[in-house]
């Protein structure tokens, strides 16, 4: 419908001989276009969001034990995570662009998703499928107006009020935590949530919800069985001798707890 009505308005600007009509039709012809993109774009990420789904792993040079964030990437792909998230508070723009380009291409070789953390500019020079921002990060009409219409975004949030403030602000997924007491960064002194606020989130809100904070072998199944659809998981990957087996043995518990 949109298309006919764009060509319908291109065919009378092409055939009118007044100006005035002219312009009129060409802001009209411009607003169904702006608008159809709009929509194209909602559909694509609804679609991109499903893939929301396993284990997402954050990576961070403040959190790999000295090891590239090449390396821990490489290796959570190969242990089976479903997303990557560029985490860098310590690097400026150019490297930061560098960086997420090269952990863009790695992502897209294992069909994984990559989102940077908090850099909309840096989410949109690199094509990154997203930009996952917190509550005192670029606000989310700003950041969407920076972004591409297909690349998704990701709001972290400390229960069910801000889950459903975020959700009237239009992200695409909803990060819920701390579940858990962690100390990974910076998050000491947070509340831990709890498995069941997971529940009170999901039962209210229709988005693709990541659970994050203090989950690791001994509480994953709890988590996914409250209702989580992707688990967001740094320590116990990124801090581990061997990530990749770490993020095999949670893929493996994260499918056992979801069949």
């Amino acid at each position: 419908e949109s298309v006919r009505a764009t060509v319908g308005a291109l065919a009378a600007v092409r055939d009118s001989d007044s100006s005035a009509l002219d312009k009129s039709w060409l802001r009209r012809a411009k607003l169904v276009l702006d608008r159809a993109e709009q929509q194209a774009g909602a559909n694509f990420r609804q679609r991109l969001a499903e893939k929301l789904t396993g284990i997402y792993v954050i990576v961070d040079p403040e959190a790999t034990q000295g090891r590239s964030m090449e390396f821990m990437t490489r290796a959570s792909l190969e242990g089976g995570a479903k997303v990557i998230q560029l985490r860098d508070k310590l690097s400026d723009k150019g490297d930061q662009l560098e960086q997420a380009n090269l952990l863009k291409n790695m992502c897209d070789e294992y069909d994984a998703l990559f989102f940077m953390n908090d850099a909309a500019d840096v989410a949109r020079a690199s094509n990154a499928h997203g930009l996952h921002i917190g509550q005192t990060d670029l606000p989310t009409e700003h950041a969407r107006s920076l972004l591409s219409p297909e690349q998704l975004i990701g709001r972290s949030n400390s229960g069910l009020e801000q889950s459903l403030e975020s959700h009237v602000q239009g992200v695409d997924y909803v990060a819920v935590g701390a579940i858990y007491a962690t100390t990974t960064m910076g998050k000491s002194g947070r509340s831990a949530l709890g498995p069941n606020e997971i529940t009170r989130v999901k039962n209210a809100v229709p988005l693709p919800l990541v659970a994050i904070g203090g989950i690791g072998k001994s509480n994953i199944a709890d988590v996914v069985k409250a209702g989580a659809d992707c688990l967001c998981i740094v320590s116990a990957i990124t801090y581990s001798d061997d990530p990749q087996t770490a993020t095999r043995e949670l893929v493996q518990m994260f499918d056992d707890a979801s069949s």
